[in-house]
C-alpha cells in the first residue's frame, strides 16, 4: 500500500537575527581572544546563512528590554545561563512552535480533522519536559485522548527520518491509520562564548524553527504529496567523536569536527547505496538522475560536498541552500523545511532522494516519490522561471502563519 506525507507546514519564533549583525555581536563579545574573534568572522560570513530565527526576543536589534539571563541589551553582553535555565525557557517556548507546526499541517490536510488523527509522533533534541509535545498538541488541537503517541529525542539533526520511518511502519501496519509527525528545535538556547572552534561554529549556524507533516495511507485524492517510498540508516566507519550532542552544565555541548564535510565526501556513496539499490529505476542510474535532492543543510561546506560528490546540479541543491539561507540549521526541523519547498516545485511522478546527517556518524536517507496534481501557484511561477517571486511568496505565506 502506498503511505504519503502531506500538508507539510513551518513555524519558526517571530525574532529575527540578521547573519551580519549576529556575527558582529559574537565578535565583539570579551570572552573570545583574538583568535577566537577571527575564527569567529570567518565562520558567519562563509555559512551561507543571511538570516535566523531565534525564542530569544532580547537578541533583536534595538530591543527595549532589561537584563536577561541570555543577553544583557545595556552592556552587550552575551551570558551564560545554567542548563537548567535554558531548558525552562524550551518547555515554555517549544509548546508553541510544535503546537502551531502540527495545527497548520493537519488544517492544511482539507479531507482530515482532529478526529481522524490516530497517532503523535514527535522530535526534538534540545530540551526536554513531560509531559512532553506530544501530549501537548494532543491537548491543544482537540485530539482524542486515545491517540497513540511517541517521542523521538536526542538524535539530533538526522531524528525527522526516524518519525517518518516510525510513521510509515504505523500506517503499513494500519491503512486506516493518520500519524501527526512534528519536529522542533530551539538550538539558539544553547549558544555560548567560547575560543573553541566547536562552539564558534555552532553558533554561526543554529537556529529555531519547527515543521509538521500529515503521514497516512488513507486514499485522500488527487492532493499533492510525497509517496514514502523507502527509507534506509547507515553509520559511517569513522566519525563517532567527530559529531556529537551531550548536556553540560552551561547548556547542551556540541561537537561538530571541521573534518566532518570530508567525512561526507569520503562516504555519503556508499551510506546511499543501500536506498537507491533497492530500487529497480535507480540502482545504475547516477544521482543526478533523481530529479531531486532535500539535502540537510548543516553548513554550506556539507551541501558543497554533497553536490561535488554525488554530481549534482546547482538546482538540485537549490532548495537546501535556500533553506540555510533563510532559516539556518534548525537540526531535526530542517529537512522538513526543504521537503515542503521540494513538495512546491516537483511534478507528479518525479522522484525524491532526501538525507540528514547526525551523531555517530549517521546518515538517514529516504526515497520518495512525488504523487497528486500540481500545486497550481508553485508550477506557475516555476514555469516562468522566477525563482525569487517563488522565495517571496513562501516568505509571505510563512509571516502571515505567525
Amino acid at each position: 500500500m502506498a503511505v504519503t506525507l502531506r500538508s507539510i507546514e513551518i513555524a519558526v519564533p517571530p525574532t529575527v537575527l540578521v547573519q551580519d549583525q549576529l556575527r558582529d555581536l559574537f565578535v565583539a563579545q570579551p570572552g573570545l581572544g583574538r583568535l577566537g574573534a577571527r575564527l569567529a568572522a570567518a565562520a558567519f560570513n562563509a555559512s551561507g546563512i543571511e538570516r535566523r530565527h531565534t525564542v530569544l526576543a532580547e537578541l533583536a536589534p534595538g530591543a527595549s528590554t532589561g537584563p536577561t539571563a541570555f543577553f544583557d541589551p545595556a552592556t552587550g553582553l552575551l551570558l551564560d545561563p545554567a542548563t537548567g535555565v535554558r531548558n525552562a525557557v524550551y518547555a515554555r517556548e517549544a509548546d508553541e512552535l510544535f503546537v502551531r507546526a502540527a495545527g497548520a499541517a493537519l488544517a492544511g490536510c482539507a479531507e482530515l480533522g482532529a478526529g481522524d488523527v490516530t497517532h503523535v509522533v514527535t522530535a526534538s533534541c534540545t530540551g526536554f519536559y513531560s509531559p512532553g509535545p506530544d501530549y501537548r498538541i494532543v491537548r491543544a488541537l482537540g485530539l482524542s485522548p486515545s491517540v497513540q503517541r511517541t517521542h523521538v529525542g536526542f538524535m539530533g539533526c538526522y531524528a525527522a527520518f526516524p518519525a517518518l520511518r516510525q510513521a510509515t511502519a504505523i500506517c503499513r501496519a494500519d491503512p486506516d491509520a493518520v500519524v501527526l509527525v512534528a519536529a522542533a528545535e530551539l538550538c539558539s538556547l544553547h549558544v555560548r562564548v567560547r575560543d573553541d572552534q566547536d562552539t564558534v561554529v555552532g553558533a554561526s549556524l543554529f537556529a529555531d524553527g519547527a515543521a509538521a507533516a500529515v503521514v497516512t495511507g488513507r486514499d485522500l485524492g488527487d492532493a499533492p504529496a510525497l509517496q514514502l517510498d523507502d527509507f534506509a540508516s547507515v553509520l559511517t566507519p569513522v566519525g563517532e567523536d567527530a559529531m556529537a550532542w551531550s548536556i553540560g552544565d552551561n547548556g547542551f555541548e556540541m561537537v561538530l569536527g571541521s573534518y566532518v564535510p570530508h567525512i561526507i565526501d569520503e562516504h555519503v556513496e556508499s551510506a546511499l547505496a543501500p536506498l537507491l539499490g533497492r530500487d529497480a529505476a535507480l540502482r545504475d542510474a547516477a544521482h543526478r538522475d533523481v530529479e531531486h535532492w532535500a539535502v540537510h543543510p548543516g553548513g554550506r561546506s556539507i551541501l558543497d560536498k554533497v553536490e561535488t560528490t554525488l554530481g549534482l546540479s546547482a538546482e538540485q541543491m537549490r532548495p537546501s541552500r535556500e533553506v540555510l539561507r533563510d532559516f539556518g540549521n534548525m537540526s531535526s526541523a530542517t529537512v522538513l523545511f526543504v521537503l515542503r519547498d521540494v513538495l512546491a516545485r516537483s511534478a507528479t511522478g518525479e522522484r525524491v532522494c532526501a538525507m540528514a546527517f547526525g551523531p555517530g556518524l549517521t546518515v538517514e536517507s529516504g526515497l520518495f516519490t512525488r504523487v497528486g496534481v500540481p500545486v497550481a501557484d508553485s508550477a506557475a511561477v516555476l514555469a516562468s522561471g522566477d525563482e525569487t517571486v517563488l522565495a517571496a511568496r513562501s516568505r509571505t505565506a510563512l509571516l502571515g502563519a505567525r
